[in-house]
């Protein structure tokens, strides 16, 4: 017969506490910041854009789909004059920004900056001078009459010369289902384009982290969205009063990529994947 080992259990040991592995330890907000948002040349073409079309600079501007409202914040800072609002339904990830990213402001600059929970599409702010969607998250509507309706109220929104800034991705690697991996020193970041519908345009994409120590974050964020073409897009802003004007990204010569300048085009090069900004003008 066979004899088990039995192991007496000291009553004056401690068990042993599972180690924390990186993703354990990680905050996915701050993941995010690292991996996909350049807050600083966003706000550079928002407002050197402003001012070469309107002779003057901007000084309210909103910013919906907020997130965590970094990008607002960034604004802030830029000038004494710069006022923001940040909306998002997501009430969570607001309370996130408050603590760290307004936080972080100074107590003069943190009059000078509100954030909303509430609905993009039902939120009341006032006149403003300029207004962000970026990062595609308006993308969430899926159908024309909702975006159309979204952009509107934008429009009626915006004071007599406003502008209105969105983002946009696309190129034909944009339709496959597919993940693309991206390192960094400490992690690696995983852009999951999970589904794609091509008879609804729908198409469901996931952000995932990898660490070195083999610990991973599935699923950190959730995308359901349409994934819609700049010629629709430009379109449904110029049913809603708007003049858009897609600025399209230059070429380094010497690596063959892209070299972070956008410029206006009706043009544009059929790459595996492209990102441009819509400048929708009142």
């Amino acid at each position: 017969m066979a004899h088990t080992k039995k192991h007496r259990f000291n009553k004056h040991q401690k068990s042993a506490t599972p180690k924390k592995t990186m993703a354990d330890k990680a905050d996915i907000n701050v993941l995010y910041e690292q991996s996909v948002q350049c807050v600083e040349s966003e706000i550079d073409f928002v407002d050197e854009t402003f001012q070469q079309l309107r002779g003057r600079k901007a000084k309210l501007l909103r910013e919906d789909f907020c997130g965590t409202a970094n990008t607002s914040c960034e604004w802030i800072r830029r000038r004494k004059t710069n006022k923001a609002i940040s909306v998002d339904l997501n009430n969570d990830v607001l309370k996130w920004g408050r603590q760290h990213k307004v936080g972080k402001l100074n107590k003069e600059q943190k009059k000078r900056i509100t954030l909303i929970n509430d609905n993009v599409l039902d939120v009341k702010t006032g006149k403003i001078d300029t207004a962000l969607a970026m990062n595609f998250s308006y993308w969430i509507f899926e159908d024309r009459p909702t975006m159309i309706k979204y952009f509107k109220k934008i429009h009626k929104t915006l004071v007599d010369d406003g502008i209105f800034f969105l983002d946009a991705f696309g190129g034909y690697e944009a339709y496959q289902e597919m993940k693309e991996r991206t390192e960094h020193d400490k992690f690696t970041y995983v852009w999951d384009q999970a589904s794609y519908n091509p008879v609804t345009g729908h198409c469901q994409c996931y952000i995932h982290f990898k660490f070195k120590d083999g610990s991973k974050i599935n699923k950190a964020f959730s995308y359901a969205w349409r994934l819609w073409s700049l010629p629709e897009l430009t379109e449904m802003l110029t049913e809603a009063g708007f003049k858009a004007t897609v600025y399209w990204e230059g070429t380094d010569e010497d690596t063959d990529e892209g070299n972070g300048i956008f410029e206006p085009s009706t043009e544009g090069e059929a790459d595996a994947g492209w990102i441009a900004y819509i400048v929708a003008e009142k």
